[in-house]
């Protein structure tokens, strides 16, 4: 530790594998420079760009100082408010929505994972004090997924990355670390080292396919066609592990006679590839084993996600890889999720039986939150999200938030939701807070520490959750269950267990403030080989999955086909110098950011007469857009990649549920990478 700075150790609390753990340096009260901290034994040290760029953050000149208020709203005149203001302004209007439906479902709440931490889990924790509230639920972001691992798995496993280094084939199926896990490429690199074939399956040839030795170009959505082309070769020729699978597996047989029943030549067509393609694949999940399938997020927004994720889990099982070191389908885990979330139970003191939410579809949030009409919803508390920019419909959603009378949004900068707020309350970051963090990828956890004083007038969710709840009771004793006399530190006190303690090896939380812990769970993701499913196996033939109108399958046959006038799927692909909209306004990246493009394949623009570096119209039944056009010849060739996403984007997108999601995460994902566009240049 240097002796010239107070030292203080941070976690990244961004939507993201990684989860970092920093160690900030601060004098006189200043943050003057960020590390990584090598006592995290998965990041060691090291952070992406984004982390290297925090304090950037910290200081931005646009950040917001103190609270403001829009009047009118949407007209970009704010005027600088006190805190006491604000307050009384919030909550006189929860009392006046309260006196005049009776109860509280007019207030609503929607929150997501743009700062993820136990004590960001504050808000909820307030409006369950308050009573039984409307509440934005599901999941933008692995919702099919999900639902998939539970189908099949009864729980959601990974292993540690150090794992991978026993594996001899390495499939990254839809993911691209070199963008977006940067932590992970040294461990992939290492197995290279040691003789392993790492074959990347996308339908761009992204980075990460450059840095492999095979790459598979398939089409969008046709992942899951892509594994039982795959499958039928290897029971074909045998190649199936049937002593694993009749140990292990439930449903075996059934699969294998509807499998005989799928035509290879089908499903060559939807997936685009050729039989010896599909003999290769088929040789090294059989014979080039262990086998370590890292499946990414963007394949199962999709309308067939949650099918794609089960397909690919059986596949896994079909030879026999789950379980032994450096095999496995890594997607994603909640292990190390052992809180026991005390900060949500805080029931209402005026009356206790109304708890529970009501629920609007955080994916399709601008049409379900109009259709909740008893009551209305008229006010919205918007925090760690930029919903204006993350959203479908984004022209329902503007009609949606007309009709409120006060939206509060808590952010560091004037964003484009904001930009549709009455109030905005300036958030700290997390140089300026305590929170604990997990992750939802590797098995470190890290506490975060407050380096500097709160930047001029800005608090944490929970700070204003307590001013809230303190205020509401002066004016109606009684009115808000959320405790108002703990302190951040003694709010973490209740987070854990005695058994969580016991698998951190710790007898504290602050222990942690000498650097991260890891669990003690195994390394290796189902070692023991047994599962919390109905049968204690791995499901091949899910009975739940039926029950829910399902394919009780994993493999199966799922059309791709897009709609004649709209043909080419518009792929959203994550970025390496920010999540979503985060960080594109820090100076080093702007010039990045400032124009965004559509990319497509050369022969697609050949048939379409379109020039390279001109500009396009880009259209489906939700609107259009002009955007320029580049050619790349990464990308398939029925597919418009946009880069950098941009809000400009949002009037095409326009809801499609995915297959799964509801189960687990209490909504349908939304198939995001479904969305069908044409494309031509303008005349």
């Amino acid at each position: 530790m240097d002796q010239n700075y107070d030292v203080t150790r941070h976690v990244c609390p961004r939507n993201c594998y990684s989860s970092c753990s920093i160690l900030g340096y601060s004098k006189n009260g200043h943050l003057e420079k960020v590390t990584g901290d090598p006592a995290h034994g998965y990041t060691k040290g090291l952070l992406c760009a984004k982390g290297y760029h925090y304090i950037n953050q910290v200081y931005h000149p646009d950040r917001l100082k103190y609270p403001m208020r829009q009047v009118p709203r949407g007209s970009g005149n704010w005027q600088r408010i006190l805190w006491s203001e604000a307050i009384d302004t919030i909550t006189g209007k929860i009392i006046e929505l309260y006196d005049r439906y009776g109860s509280h479902l007019s207030l609503a709440l929607n929150k997501y994972s743009g700062n993820m931490g136990v004590l960001h889990h504050a808000m909820e924790g307030f409006f369950n004090g308050l009573g039984k509230t409307s509440r934005a639920v599901g999941n933008p972001c692995w919702a099919p997924g999900m639902d998939a691992l539970y189908y099949d798995y009864g729980g959601y496993q990974t292993s540690d990355m150090e794992d991978i280094l026993h594996a001899e084939t390495i499939i990254l199926w839809g993911v691209n670390p070199v963008w977006t896990s940067i932590h992970s490429m040294n461990y992939i690199y290492e197995a290279q080292k040691r003789g392993a074939k790492v074959i990347t399956i996308d339908p761009v040839y992204t980075e990460t396919a450059k840095k492999s030795d095979v790459y598979l170009q398939v089409k969008p959505g046709s992942d899951g066609t892509l594994a039982v082309a795959i499958a039928k070769y290897i029971i074909d020729y045998e190649w199936d592990d049937v002593e694993f699978l009749k140990k292990y597996s439930n449903g075996w047989e059934e699969l294998k006679e509807h499998l005989q029943g799928l035509s290879m030549e089908a499903a060559l067509a939807e997936c685009g590839q050729s039989i010896e393609a599909i003999q290769f694949m088929a040789e090294r999940l059989s014979k080039h084993q262990p086998v370590t399938m890292w499946i990414g997020f963007g394949m199962q927004r999709n309308k067939n996600g949650g099918q794609n994720i089960r397909a690919i889990n059986a596949l896994a099982a079909l030879t026999g890889n789950i379980g032994k070191k450096g095999s496995g389908v890594q997607f994603g885990q909640r292990e190390t999720d052992q809180f026991t979330y005390q900060i949500l139970n805080h029931t209402p003191l005026l009356a206790p039986e109304q708890t529970g939410f009501r629920s609007v579809d955080i994916n399709d949030f601008a049409v379900d939150v109009q259709a909740q009409q008893d009551p209305p919803i008229k006010f919205l508390w918007i925090t760690c999200r930029n919903l204006l920019t993350q959203s479908s419909n984004i022209e329902a959603l503007k009609q949606a938030l007309s009709s409120m009378e006060l939206i509060v949004t808590v952010e560091h900068f004037l964003t484009e939701t904001v930009q549709y707020s009455d109030i905005v309350l300036p958030a700290t970051m997390l140089f300026e807070e305590w929170e604990i963090v997990t992750s939802y990828w590797h098995h470190w956890i890290s506490v975060n520490q407050p380096a500097v004083q709160p930047y001029y007038e800005s608090k944490s969710d929970l700070e204003i959750a307590r001013l809230l709840s303190r205020t509401l009771n002066e004016k109606r004793r009684g009115f808000s269950g959320f405790p108002t006399d703990l302190t951040d530190e003694e709010f973490i006190d209740q987070e854990f267990t005695e058994e969580f303690y016991q698998q951190l090896h710790i007898s504290n939380w602050r222990e942690l403030l000498n650097g991260p812990k890891r669990m003690d769970i195994p390394k290796t993701a189902w070692e023991n080989l047994t599962f919390p499913t109905r049968s204690g196996k791995i499901e091949l033939y899910s009975s739940e999955a039926e029950q829910n109108q399902l394919s009780p399958f994993g493999l199966d046959l799922k059309s791709t086909k897009t709609s004649s006038r709209h043909p080419y799927i518009l792929l959203l692909n994550h970025e390496p110098f920010r999540i979503n909209s985060q960080f594109q306004n820090l100076l080093s990246f702007k010039d990045i950011y400032q124009e965004p493009c559509i990319y497509l394949h050369p022969n697609l623009a050949k048939e379409k007469a379109i020039q390279n570096d001109t500009i396009v119209r880009i259209f489906n039944e939700n609107g259009e857009i002009t955007i320029r056009a580049k050619f790349l010849q990464d990308v398939h060739p029925h597919t418009l990649l946009v880069y950098p996403n941009h809000p400009l984007i949002n009037r095409l997108i326009h809801f499609i549920p995915a297959d799964m999601g509801k189960l687990k995460t209490g909504g349908k994902g939304n198939a995001i990478n479904s969305i069908g566009v044409n494309i031509e240049k303008l005349r």
